[in-house]
């Protein structure tokens, strides 16, 4: 489903060139559920939005179902479906409904086929109780579950989600991850998330790319990385500085 090879992307500022993404190889399989984790800074949304097309990368190859992002857009963005935690494609003063109605059309599907839609997404994602209020009357839970409607209302065979759960309470991120867990059994569907929510990885996720300065420094499955750090103990010693040890010795 997704193909990535010796991968890089090199950002210019100030006359410096910042290296986001460095070279990094990595194949996700049909169904498979991958977090992408990281520090800030480690090359995560680029990763993201060089697979869905919006960046270019400076060197290396990506494939999206056997297409790429870049040179077939348009083909590559009617099979998946992306959300960005921080960034809203929500309109504030349309509700739900008529939101969804506007992404359906936008796919290109029949009246039917929205309708359809939309009822079983409001169903799946128990949005009914809102489906009429402006967005900007929602909570944070119930925005971010309108915003998984609307990447999914056509269907796609992958969903990339960029820090889905920020911000959003513990019970919102329970809703969340029943979410994701439910299109996963029921569509095979493709996940590939970036989050800094140990939670989200180890309810969700069956593997863990952990990158760091634009490199991957760890691809495992999420429960023998979680058995890896469970035999880690790191251990910490302080003592006097130098400088203090030397003072001692002169007053001697």
């Amino acid at each position: 489903m997704i193909e990535v090879k010796n991968l890089k992307k090199v950002f210019i500022h100030k006359g410096k060139e910042i290296v986001a993404v460095d070279n990094i190889s990595f194949s996700i399989a049909q169904g498979e559920t991958v977090a992408l984790i990281g520090p800030n800074g480690a090359g995560k949304s680029t990763t993201i939005k060089m697979l869905t097309g919006i960046l270019h990368p400076t060197k290396g190859e990506v494939s999206v179902l056997g297409l790429s992002p870049q040179n077939d857009r348009k083909k590559v963005v009617n099979q998946i479906g992306a959300v960005f935690g921080q960034r809203s494609s929500l309109l504030p003063n349309l509700p739900p409904r008529d939101t969804l109605n506007l992404f359906g059309i936008m796919y290109g599907l029949s009246k039917k086929e929205i309708k359809e839609r939309i009822e079983t997404l409001e169903n799946t994602l128990d949005m009914k109780s809102f489906a009429d209020q402006p967005i900007r009357t929602l909570s944070l839970g119930q925005r971010m579950r309108v915003e998984i409607a609307c990447a999914i209302i056509h269907n796609p065979k992958i969903l990339f989600l960029d820090e889905p759960s920020i911000g959003l309470d513990i019970i919102a991120k329970q809703t969340l991850r029943e979410t994701l867990l439910s299109l996963r059994s029921e569509h095979n569907m493709t996940i590939f998330l970036t989050s800094h929510d140990v939670g989200d990885i180890e309810a969700i996720c069956d593997r863990t790319i952990i990158v760091n300065h634009g490199k991957i420094v760890v691809d495992e499955p999420t429960n023998e990385l979680h058995k890896l750090i469970e035999k880690e103990k790191h251990v910490e010693v302080r003592g006097p500085s130098l400088e203090d040890v030397l003072v001692k010795i002169y007053k001697q």
